[in-house]
């Protein structure tokens, strides 16, 4: 692997695996599932962890050590570990580091699986969970106890693209003692760096923009190498671990991310603008739009305002079905991060099992709708959804 501080598009593409005899340009596929030792003392030292070396593609693969150090080297983090999945890596990481009676503190706009995890399963574990509300951060150091161990969010959050302020999360796990785990999914580490901020473990779905082609499903959580090695531990025995095929693919994709993102990022303020000037719009939440809450505090922490654009149109839920139904180039899909624009009504669609209560609580009024802001020509693009909405 290559050594020394470069700038993150620099990383992404020249931060690989050692060349083999054949002197390959590109990393090749290691598709084993075990790895030979050269004698018995070999494999003792091996197994005992007196040499660092690939045993079990379970453990560790060179693809997967691969994807694994582009991330750290782009997030600012000791140490890491890949999974099949991002909610592979968002449980995981939960488990391998609480007990029975620990308790969490979390944003209130989480992921859907992560909200059912917090909700329905962990409370089996007697391991509790207080969520904050994202537009009153005052409020957090009031849901801290003496069992408090971990605090998390996402930012931006999903879908309403509220933004919290790192830097306070960091001041406050640092006064309370706790373990600060960011989401850094819609940002990735291209745009915003969680650790600069106080985190001590930042997790990806690396399924969204790090693939950003819809191709494969992966996670990643990195971060302080002693928490990690938990990670690690729970996650060597327990076996989520990412195939050496999708992590080949993802490390080839983390070369092209920093130019992706860039023109994600550049077509979705357009798309935001355009959005905010219809008359048939009630609002627009994008991170770099001066309208945006919490605009000033993403202008601090992020690089660029991300793909993901929110809206509220006129209508509520009816209108959110006739707007969906309007659409002909975009994708109706509930993923996001692909180069395919892609559009969702959440109120009918992804959260529609929930009360309106409870929708609301997380700011998903009838009438929004989440766009993921794909790579097509962004004419193309405003097109679709202006005769969609009109």
């Amino acid at each position: 692997m290559s050594k020394g501080k470069k700038h993150i598009e620099t990383e992404a593409i020249r931060s690989q695996l050692d060349r083999t005899q054949f002197l390959e340009h590109s990393s090749p596929l290691y598709l084993t599932s075990s790895f030979v030792f050269e004698d018995a003392e070999d494999m003792r030292a091996s197994f005992t962890e007196e040499k660092e070396r690939n045993i079990y593609s379970r453990f560790t693969n060179p693809n997967t050590s691969e994807l694994v150090e582009k991330v750290c080297l782009m997030e600012g983090a000791e140490s890491g570990y890949a999974f099949a999945t991002g909610m592979a890596a968002i449980y995981s990481t939960f488990a391998a580091l609480l007990e029975s009676g620990d308790h969490i503190v979390s944003a209130r706009s989480v992921f859907g699986s992560t909200h059912t995890l917090f909700t329905k399963y962990f409370p089996k574990w007697q391991i509790d969970t207080t969520y904050f509300d994202v537009t009153k951060p005052e409020t957090i150091a009031s849901c801290i106890n003496p069992k408090t161990k971990i605090l998390y969010a996402e930012s931006p959050t999903n879908p309403a693209v509220d933004i919290i302020d790192l830097d306070l999360l960091g001041a406050i796990a640092k006064a309370h003692n706790l373990i600060l785990i960011i989401d850094n999914c819609f940002a990735t580490p291209y745009v915003q760096q969680p650790m600069k901020h106080g985190a001590h473990l930042v997790i990806h779905s690396a399924t969204k923009l790090m693939d950003g082609q819809g191709r494969v499903l992966g996670g990643l959580t990195v971060g302080n190498a002693d928490l990690i090695r938990e990670i690690y531990l729970f996650a060597r025995n327990t076996g989520p671990a990412l195939s050496p095929f999708n992590a080949w693919l993802l490390s080839k994709s983390l070369e092209t991310l920093p130019v992706r993102v860039d023109r994600h990022c550049e077509n979705a303020l357009k798309v935001a603008e355009f959005l905010e000037n219809h008359a048939k719009v009630n609002w627009v939440k994008y991170p770099f739009l001066k309208s945006h809450p919490q605009y000033d505090v993403a202008k601090r922490q992020m690089k660029l305002g991300g793909n993901i654009v929110a809206f509220e149109l006129k209508g509520g839920v009816a209108a959110g079905r006739q707007f969906l139904d309007g659409i002909k180039m975009c994708s109706l899909s509930a993923n996001l991060g692909d180069t395919r624009t892609i559009v969702t009504h959440p109120a009918s669609t992804t959260h529609s099992k929930l009360s309106e209560a409870d929708r609301l609580e997380v700011s998903i009024t009838d009438g929004l709708v989440r766009i993921s802001v794909g790579l097509e020509h962004i004419d193309d693009i405003i097109a679709d959804l202006e005769q969609a909405l009109n």
